[in-house]
């Protein structure tokens, strides 16, 4: 009876282990549906700002997690004056003096626009506390103090919407080796991501708490597979624009007037004598 159960297992381990397996989206697929979620996010912008509506979008994750992946197909076809992306950088002296969430206020967004943060105030629940560059005191007072400060934000009226982008070692080892061998990626490497490695269960442990803390009703976290990028960037935009009630706006209809008449003016001769690059293509 023990052998025929262990059996059972197995073959549900055998399952579950081929789900997870799932083939990589094909690229004629995933640029269909990506054109379709962008046009959506087009008019979401549109809504946005007829609106006044202020959304913030957080992007938390491992290092390779793909989480610049993501951001840059959600603000490719929509205007940088709504859609903006906040990747700050670490706190200088005068910074790490203020009140902690105080940097990050800056960029909250103002009515009629769509702020991304690319990491945040999450950096104090895993990269701060894994390496050191927190006291266990501050580490505990930001868990405590966080649900708090993303209540005032959705309070003032803030959509506030948080994403963490889940990757497995097996494929984030894959990507830091595509980084070493690709010249035109190493300026992706830092010497903090080598510790993604050597402190994998570290960031685990803080992860874990992190989610325990801050995973709120009113905030919750929204954990995204991103072994496949192509899927992962699909199923986050999908989301994104399923947490927003936008329906309804359509691109407005624009006639472009003719051009002006030209009374006496030249491109030709104005651009004649002017100095161009070389046309070597």
């Amino acid at each position: 009876m023990g052998k025929k159960d262990k059996g059972k297992a197995g073959d549900k381990d055998a399952k579950i282990e081929k789900i997870e397996k799932i083939d990589k989206l094909d690229k004629k697929t995933y640029r269909k549906e990506l054109e379709r979620l962008q046009v959506e996010l087009c008019k979401l912008q549109s809504w946005v700002v007829r609106t006044g509506a202020k959304v913030a979008v957080i992007f938390e994750g491992r290092d390779t997690a793909g989480k610049g992946g993501v951001i840059k197909r959600i603000v490719e076809k929509v205007s940088p004056r709504v859609f903006r992306v906040v990747a700050l950088p670490a706190p200088n002296d005068r910074e790490k003096s203020q009140f902690y969430f105080q940097r990050y206020a800056a960029h909250l967004p103002a009515a009629g626009e769509v702020v991304i943060f690319d990491r945040s105030w999450y950096n104090r629940a895993g990269v701060e506390p894994v390496m050191g560059f927190c006291s266990e005191e501050e580490y505990e007072e930001f868990l405590l103090m966080c649900p708090a400060w993303e209540m005032a934000l959705i309070r003032s009226e803030i959509r506030l919407i948080k994403y963490f982008l889940v990757v497995s070692p097996e494929e984030q080892l894959k990507r830091f080796e595509s980084r070493i061998e690709e010249p035109t990626k190493q300026w992706k490497l830092s010497p903090m991501d080598l510790h993604a490695r050597d402190k994998w269960y570290d960031y685990s442990r803080a992860y874990d708490r992190m989610f325990t803390a801050t995973d709120t009703t009113h905030a919750p976290w929204n954990l995204v597979r991103s072994d496949d990028k192509k899927r992962a960037r699909l199923n986050c935009i999908n989301h994104l624009l399923a947490q927003i009630p936008y329906e309804g706006f359509e691109p407005i209809d624009v006639e472009l007037p003719p051009l002006q008449d030209r009374n006496g003016c030249s491109d030709e001769v104005m651009l004649k004598e002017r100095n161009f690059v070389d046309e070597r293509f």
